[in-house]
């Protein structure tokens, strides 16, 4: 899967609110009532993620979870990154 050029991911994030590019990745920070909230969030996204056989860079400090994807083997963000962001977001939309 080809790397985005730089006007591709800023259209593209345009259509995921919260969302940042940051350095090679794309990122965003969840918050949450709970501890447990956020780990039961974090539990579907691994699932998903593992089924697409694309894992995000996950952060965990409390009630505050960062999902950062990037495609290491492209360097960069693609689509891949995108489509996991749009899952990363359904399953956030759970809680």
């Amino acid at each position: 899967m080809a790397k985005l050029n730089d006007a591709e991911v800023s259209e593209k994030l345009k259509a995921l609110p919260g969302w940042e590019r940051h350095e090679n990745s794309i990122r965003k920070l969840f918050r949450f009532k709970e501890f447990m909230d956020g780990i039961h969030f974090l539990n579907r996204v691994a699932e998903k993620a593992e089924a697409a056989d694309h894992h995000p860079d996950i952060t965990i400090n409390y009630t505050r979870i960062t999902m950062t994807c990037s495609t290491h083997s492209e360097g960069g963000i693609t689509d891949k990154d995108f489509k996991l962001a749009q899952e990363i977001e359904k399953q956030a939309g759970k809680y």
